[in-house]
């Protein structure tokens, strides 16, 4: 059980990076599944977001075709995942060492303040060399990236193990 009152100052405190990546991966693929219901609610394209996020991999031809296409599909999974974990990582690392994790509350929080920052980053700083993914810029992405880090932050809080 977790302590009710903790300092929230820096402390040496290591991550637990395994836990990180599962959240992480289970995030992203809640995110995944959010930007579909999206488009699929708007009556946009659903496969648009997948070809943006493909692009990463295999170039911006590949925003020049419409539609369901499995090696786009399977290059914006490759690309999301690895994302995802990475963005799990970064997250356990502001988490860990600041105790933000002591209460749900508070590591949820902080999940949605991480959330609305990446956002604003991926999309309105990574989008000034990836030009493409102004088009996603909105209120969905941006909600969609809230939940992103609420849910990677209260997995990671829930699956932790103690640490030393």
């Amino acid at each position: 059980m977790k302590p009710l009152l903790h300092s929230h100052r820096w402390v040496a405190r290591e991550p637990d990076w395994t836990v990180a990546a599962i959240a992480g991966f289970g995030a992203g693929g809640i995110l995944m599944l959010l930007e579909l219901a999206f488009d699929v609610a708007m009556g946009l394209d659903p496969w648009r977001p997948p070809r943006l996020i493909a692009a990463m991999l295999l170039g911006d031809s590949v925003l020049q075709g419409a539609g369901y296409s499995m090696p786009v599909l399977v290059a914006a999974l490759v690309v999301h995942y690895i994302l995802g974990i990475f963005f799990g990582f970064v997250l356990a690392a502001v988490v860990a060492p600041f105790h933000l994790d002591s209460s749900l509350a508070l590591v949820l929080a902080t999940g949605a303040l991480f959330g609305a920052v990446l956002y604003l980053f991926n999309f309105h700083v990574i989008a000034g060399v990836l030009t493409w993914f102004e088009e996603l810029r909105g209120w969905t992405t941006l909600l969609g990236h809230v939940v992103f880090g609420i849910v990677t932050a209260g997995v990671y809080r829930q699956l932790e193990r103690p640490t030393g």
